[in-house]
């Protein structure tokens, strides 16, 4: 299947469209917690962050949707902005039935230069999942929250999956439907928009430290997440489940790339690092 293609447009976007799951998160099997997963529950920093980041993220799919002339791309497209809509509003049912401290901030302005803003939030994503598939590992693990409440968020992270194999594709398709000097350079403009969403999570995460001043975790709650934990085991665990995820997809679609080979690059890095490591005091212990 040549990437730029119509073949190529019809496979990636009707697999999207077949994937989709309809549900509506008012009637999600929502656990009653105890007061001690209440209070994790609560304690979790960020939850205005993600509402604030799913509403934003419906708007950019849906202001960019608008823009698009194939039809075939738009009506994918306008799926992908219903369940980013749809995420927003299980994140509103959440805060509304635990009783979460979230906010709901006004959204900024996103009517310029839409399609940059949804390049932008398409590589967010990508780096975001990443990363978050090694965390809901560690939170699956630990039994951080009932496990019934951790299946209600797995099908957010099976539907983020979803967004990111459909994002890589268009991506991949548009720039090659603009010529072999964009699609040789691909690579990396993808660089580009993936240190631009470095630059975003470093901001992300200052901004939120001074959003959420004395509200951050107790140290009995932090100890369920770090115990035992070393940042080589988490890049084993982003890369795995990334795999594991990616590996539910149909062959012949273009997956995300730069994160999991960069992982791997690291990791042969530290292996090999840990193994010198270990060689060099057997040696002096020989002499």
């Amino acid at each position: 299947m040549r990437i730029g293609s119509q073949q190529h447009r019809d496979a990636f976007c009707r697999h999207f469209v077949q994937t989709y799951t309809d549900y509506d998160p008012h009637t999600l099997p929502w656990p009653e917690l105890d007061d001690a997963a209440l209070q994790r529950l609560r304690a979790v920093p960020f939850w205005e962050e993600v509402f604030y980041t799913e509403r934003r993220a419906g708007a950019i799919v849906a202001a960019f949707t608008q823009t698009v002339t194939d039809p075939v791309l738009r009506d994918a497209l306008a799926l992908q902005g219903e369940e980013e809509t749809r995420h927003a509003k299980l994140i509103r049912v959440m805060i509304e039935k635990y009783g979460l401290d979230a906010p709901e901030r006004p959204l900024e302005d996103i009517s310029d230069n839409i399609e940059r803003r949804f390049k932008d939030f398409g590589f967010g994503e990508c780096l975001d999942s990443f990363l978050g598939f090694g965390l809901f590992k560690i939170a699956f693990q630990a039994e951080f929250l009932p496990r019934e409440m951790l299946k209600i968020f797995e099908t957010l992270m099976y539907e983020e999956t979803r967004h990111i194999v459909f994002f890589v594709n268009w991506m991949a398709y548009t720039e090659a439907r603009r010529g072999w000097l964009a699609r040789t350079a691909l690579p990396l403009t993808s660089l580009h928009y993936y240190l631009r969403a470095l630059v975003r999570m470093m901001g992300l995460a200052k901004r939120g430290k001074e959003l959420n001043d004395g509200k951050n975790f107790a140290a009995t709650q932090v100890s369920m997440f770090l115990d035992g934990f070393n940042f080589r085991k988490f890049l084993e665990d982003c890369y795995s489940e990334n795999s594991r995820r990616m590996g539910a997809f149909d062959p012949e679609l273009l997956r995300p790339s730069f994160l999991p080979q960069l992982t791997e690059v690291a990791l042969r890095a530290m292996r090999l690092w840990s193994a010198r490591s270990k060689l060099e005091p057997d040696q002096a212990l020989s002499r």
